[in-house]
């Protein structure tokens, strides 16, 4: 088992290191002085402020990038499944078959499926999909601290509370959603979601925690009754008891949730378009409807990757911006509201594969996953214009912002993914 806390062996050799080159130099120095320097050097580096970046989760590659979210430079990459060949040989008869069923309904190996790095930039939390757990990494050292098997055969959407305390991984064939302790990696809480939970996303103010549910992915459009619970569930994020459930026709996709609480805008199954959602009044008040490509327009929904046409919300900084992956199109939309008009288009590549949107750290830039090309495009919200293209692991997905320390960042292989 790994061991519970980090080791910072480098660390301790650095101290030491500088205290014998003070001593050194100074010569006639005391020992007590140098040290004392040495100290304030150690300090210093110590409460240094992590850099921002955003996090790409490389999901069949089992990596994640790193990227400077102003120069849009891949900073380097890290390992998240160094254990794999363990756990394959791990598994048990009933383990594997669920992990072969999983990969073949999806149509490949999911090994990162979402991430978030500590508020102090030190430690990345990995929710490895088709591994069925979450881990915690001491990235300067490389060190995994923990390892949690969550229930059933996925481990999905995940989210970090704003303090880092705690991890929220959706247990998607359990029907539930699990808060994990990120101190000790122990089950904290647990809470009944709707069929196959899938997004776990906080309120801006962080008092409420939203569950996604999607239904049976497996089942064609023809069984859509069948598919089992679409639901949002609302909880209190502090004591994870259900404050609200809202039930929808069709799986609810990726969602953002405006600052004041009152509206969601998200994306549902086989809908070439998105929805605003009245949180108050638990009902549709706009349906948007966003052109299909060519290409998309000959699909059968039931050939929809996952049932989701469109796959990737995000919202700047503001508040007057969306950012929208028509992922079966091959573009992103950039839409404003309130007016919910489309103000530009980014295309790309036939199969491209646009599966995910975040906003950068400073609310100006969005960033798309572009899976089936291993990049990630860079839009720029005020003008709805491709600024940079980014080459990452393989297949891209789930993208974060987040924080990492000098020390994690000299630790990062530098390979893009």
């Amino acid at each position: 088992m790994p061991p519970a806390t980090p080791r910072r062996p480098r660390r301790l050799l650095s101290l030491s290191a500088a205290v014998l080159t003070v001593l050194a130099l100074t010569g006639g120095a005391t020992a007590a002085g140098a040290a004392e320097q040495a100290d304030s050097a150690g300090q210093s580096a110590r409460s240094a402020a992590p850099r921002d970046v955003m996090l790409i989760g490389n999901g069949q590659g089992g990596t994640v990038s790193f990227i400077d979210p102003k120069t849009f430079e891949n900073l380097g990459s890290f390992n998240t499944v160094p254990d794999l060949d363990q756990r394959l040989r791990e598994m048990n008869v009933i383990e594997r078959i669920g992990y072969e069923t999983v990969n073949s309904i999806q149509g490949y190996r999911k090994l990162v499926d979402d991430m978030a790095m500590s508020p102090d930039g030190r430690t990345l939390y990995v929710s490895r999909g088709v591994l069925s757990d979450a881990v915690a990494f001491d990235i300067a050292s490389g060190t995994m601290l923990w390892r949690y098997e969550t229930e059933g055969f996925k481990a999905d959407h995940a989210a970090l509370s704003e303090d880092g305390s705690q991890f929220i991984v959706s247990a998607t064939t359990a029907d539930k959603a699990e808060v994990i302790n990120t101190a000790t990696g122990k089950l904290h809480a647990e809470f009944a979601t709707g069929t196959y939970p899938h997004a776990n996303d906080y309120s801006p103010d962080g008092s409420i925690l939203y569950n996604s549910s999607i239904g049976i992915t497996s089942m064609p459009k023809g069984l859509n009754g069948l598919k089992g619970k679409r639901q949002v569930v609302a909880v209190d994020a502090d004591t994870f008891e259900p404050l609200r459930t809202y039930d929808f026709e069709y799986g609810i996709r990726p969602a953002v949730f405006t600052a004041d609480n009152k509206t969601m805008y998200a994306q549902l199954s086989y809908l070439n378009g998105f929805v605003e959602y009245d949180l108050a009044k638990g009902e549709i008040k706009r349906t948007v409807e966003m052109p299909f490509s060519d290409k998309a327009a000959t699909m059968r929904a039931d050939d929809y990757p996952q049932n989701s046409a469109h796959h990737g919300m995000a919202m700047n900084a503001a508040e007057s911006k969306l950012c929208m992956a028509g992922t079966i199109d091959d573009y992103v939309a950039i839409v404003s509201r309130p007016g919910l008009e489309t103000e530009g288009y980014v295309h790309y590549d036939s199969d491209a594969l646009p599966y995910w949107t975040a906003t950068s750290p400073d609310g100006k830039h969005c960033f798309v996953s572009l899976s089936n090309k291993n990049e990630v495009s860079v839009v720029d919200y005020a003008t709805a214009k491709e600024v940079a293209r980014i080459p990452t692991g393989h297949f891209p997905q789930r993208e974060r912002p987040g924080k990492l320390t000098a020390e994690a960042l000299a630790a990062l292989d530098p390979s893009n993914g």
